[in-house]
C-alpha cells in the first residue's frame, strides 16, 4: 500500500506545485495555506520512502496508510476545488489590474451584495483548507511515531540478530535410531532440491526433543558442506524484521 500511496502523494505534490503561484491561487488568498499543505506532502513523500523499506503488515500501520489515503484524495479535492473558484474570481477581475489591487476590485467596483458571494467562497475555502492542514498534520506526527518505534524495534532486532548469530555451532553426538533415521531423511530432502533456487522445510516437535541438535547435525554434513557454496545458520524470535535480517546476512 505504501508503494501506491507514495505515487498518489507525487502526483498531488506536483499539483500544488504548479498552482501555488497561479494567479488564480492569489486572487483566492489561499496562497499560504496551500505552501503549508505543500510543505506537508513533502515530508509524507520522505515518511512513505521510509516506509516502503519496512515491514507493514502491523495492523496499526495498515491502518495509518489507509487513513493517510484518504486523506490524499481529500486533499486533491481540495486543489480543484481552490483552483476552480480562483478562476471564477478571476474572470470578474480585468486582465490588467495588478494583483495587489484585487482583493478589492470585487468591493469597490461592484455592489455589496454582489461581494457577498465572493467572501464566503473565500471564506469557506480557507477554512477548510486550514482545517484540512491541521488534520493532515495531526497524520503526518501519527506517522512519525510509528516509524520511530519501528526504528527501535529494528535496532533491537538487528542487535539480537548479531548476538544469536555469533553463537557455536556445535558438533552433537546424536544417538538413537529415530534420530539417525531422522538426520538421513532430511539430508536427503535437503540434497533431492538442490537445484531448486529456494526450498524450505521445518523440524517439527515438542520442546526439548533435540530439534535443533538435528538441525546442526544437517547443517555441519560433509555432504551439504560439499554441495553448497554457502552456508548461514541464523537464529529468530517468533518476532522478526525481514529487512533487519537481510542486511544481517
Amino acid at each position: 500500500m505504501a508503494t501506491i500511496l507514495h505515487s498518489l502523494v507525487v502526483s498531488c505534490t506536483k499539483k500544488l506545485q504548479d498552482i501555488v503561484a497561479e494567479e488564480a491561487i492569489l486572487v483566492l488568498g489561499l496562497k499560504g495555506e496551500l505552501r503549508e499543505l505543500l510543505r506537508t506532502m513533502n515530508q509524507i513523500q520522505c515518511f512513505l520512502n521510509d516506509a516502503e523499506q519496512r515491514r507493514t503488515e502491523e495492523s496499526a500501520v495498515n491502518n495509518w496508510l489507509a487513513e493517510l489515503k484518504d486523506s490524499i484524495y481529500e486533499a486533491d479535492d481540495i486543489i480543484d476545488m481552490a483552483k476552480i473558484e480562483g478562476s471564477k474570481l478571476l474572470a470578474n477581475y480585468p486582465s490588467s489590474t495588478s494583483s495587489s489591487s484585487r482583493d478589492s476590485i470585487g468591493c469597490t467596483k461592484f455592489s455589496l451584495f454582489s461581494c457577498i458571494p465572493t467572501i464566503q467562497r473565500r471564506r469557506r475555502i480557507a477554512i477548510l483548507t486550514k482545517s484540512f492542514n491541521v488534520d493532515l498534520e495531526k497524520i503526518t506526527k501519527l506517522g512519525e511515531r510509528f516509524l520511530k518505534l519501528q526504528n527501535m524495534q529494528t535496532k533491537e532486532h538487528v542487535s539480537a540478530v548479531r548476538k544469536m548469530k555469533t553463537c557455536q555451532i556445535l558438533e552433537p553426538n546424536l544417538v538413537g535410531k529415530e534420530t539417525s533415521r531422522a538426520r538421513k531423511r532430511i539430508l536427503e530432502l535437503v540434497l533431492a532440491h538442490k537445484k531448486k533456487k529456494t526450498y524450505k522445510f521445518g523440524i517439527l516437535g515438542t520442546g526439548g526433543v533435540g530439534k535443533t541438535t538435528l538441525a546442526q547435525k544437517v547443517y555441519n554434513d560433509e555432504k551439504i558442506k560439499g554441495t553448497f557454496w554457502k552456508q548461514a545458520w541464523i537464529c529468530v524470535s517468533q518476532e522478526y524484521s525481514e529487512v533487519a535480517l537481510l542486511k544481517v546476512l
